[in-house]
Formats: C-alpha cells, sequence, structure tokens
C-alpha cells in the first residue's frame, strides 16, 4: 500500500498560485468594436449605393414594359392608353408608374419608387413633349 505525505510549506518559501482567467481584457474588446466600426464605416455606403441601382433598374424595367404594353394597346385602338389600368402590364412593388400624356402620336409616363425618393424615371414616345428627365425619344432617363 502505497502512502502519501503531505508537507506544509517552509518558512520563508513563497507558495504562488498562477491564475488562468478566460476572457478579453477591456482593451482587445475596444479594438474589435472600432474595427467593426471601421468596416461598418465601408460597408454601409457600398450597400446604400447597391441598392439606389437595383430602384432604378426596377423603374427602367417597368417603364420598358409600359412601352411594350403601350405599343400592344396602339396596334388594337390607334391610340396610346392614357391609364395604365387599360394595359395588361404588372408593375413592380413600391413602384408607381403615371402617363403624363397619350395620344394617337405619342405618350410620355414617368416612374418613382417608395423607398428611392428622389430618384425618378421618365420615358417618351412619339411627338409629345419629353418629359424630364428624359431627353431622347424612346430611352429611359432617370434623375436623383
Amino acid at each position: 500500500m502505497r502512502s502519501t505525505s503531505f508537507q506544509f510549506p517552509r518558512s520563508g518559501s513563497s507558495s504562488k498560485k498562477t491564475r488562468h482567467t478566460a476572457g478579453f481584457t477591456l482593451i482587445e474588446l475596444m479594438i474589435v468594436v472600432l474595427v467593426i466600426g471601421i468596416l461598418a464605416a465601408i460597408a454601409i455606403p457600398k450597400f446604400q449605393t447597391s441598392k439606389g441601382k437595383a430602384y432604378a433598374s426596377t423603374l427602367k424595367a417597368d417603364l420598358r414594359n409600359l412601352a411594350t404594353a403601350q405599343e400592344a394597346y396602339f396596334y388594337e385602338n390607334s391610340v396610346y392608353s392614357p391609364t395604365t389600368t387599360d394595359l395588361k402590364m404588372s408593375v413592380s412593388p413600391a413602384v408607381t408608374v403615371r402617363i403624363s400624356v397619350a395620344t394617337a402620336s405619342g405618350w410620355s409616363a414617368s416612374a418613382t419608387h417608395q423607398a428611392a425618393n428622389p430618384l425618378m424615371c421618365a420615358i417618351f414616345i412619339g411627338s409629345v413633349p419629353a418629359l424630364t428627365p428624359a431627353t431622347t425619344e424612346g430611352v429611359v432617363g432617370c434623375s436623383n
């Protein structure tokens, strides 16, 4: 049988215990927060720019769909439709399309998105006044 004996520390010698603590120091945490803040400052504006481009693409696509629907309506009725309800087309969610002028010789329309104010896109076709920001017939123009 084995016997174990316990010995008291000798006088004059110190029994130092080493402390191992888990966790981070305040400085380390502050550096991490600073790095996250810098990354957020870089990423958020880029994300906003991407959202703006997506809204503009949505408006342009809706106006091109309107142009196709107007031409189909003109083929059947020999006049362009003054309202979007007469046209067989759907508009993207949160997008408002307004037909400004519609005659037998042309039409103009604009589109806006609820979340993309003050972004507006416009198009005109035929012999009607150009609707700002569109400057060339049949080409969608957008402005902020």
